[in-house]
């Protein structure tokens, strides 16, 4: 079992940065891909971006490439998730989580991930 908990969210202005955090207890982050979503009112929950298990390498979906920069400390079994020059789109709520998924193609698809967050709000004010 894995237990998920954001933090960091909150409300900015167009062009500020937030930096989400998600902190796991039980087993290392190294052991899972650790994905980011967020899903804003009357819309679906979307990929943001994904730390893969193991080698680290880092995914991001096309919206947010360039923007926003994924991390981990594997030490502090912490994932973060640097949000730079917010858009008022980007408004949302903000899930970290954790699965096994580890190929391109899966990477984004929600479920593949086991263990989910409660979900943190990030409001981007224009």
């Amino acid at each position: 079992q894995v237990r998920l908990v954001e933090s960091g969210g909150g409300l900015v202005q167009a062009g500020g940065s937030l930096r989400l955090s998600c902190a796991a207890s039980g087993r290392s982050f190294s052991s899972y891909t650790v994905g980011w979503f967020r899903q804003a009112p009357g819309k679906e929950r979307e990929f943001v971006s994904a730390i893969r298990r193991n080698d680290g390498i880092r995914y991001y979906a096309d919206s947010v490439k360039g923007r926003f920069t994924g991390s981990r400390d594997i030490a502090k079994n912490t994932v973060y998730l640097q949000m730079d020059s917010l858009k008022p789109e980007d408004t949302a709520v903000y899930y970290c989580a954790a699965g096994s998924a580890s190929s391109y193609g899966v990477i984004r698809t929600i479920g593949e991930y086991d263990y989910w967050g409660q979900g943190i709000q990030v409001t981007v004010s224009s």
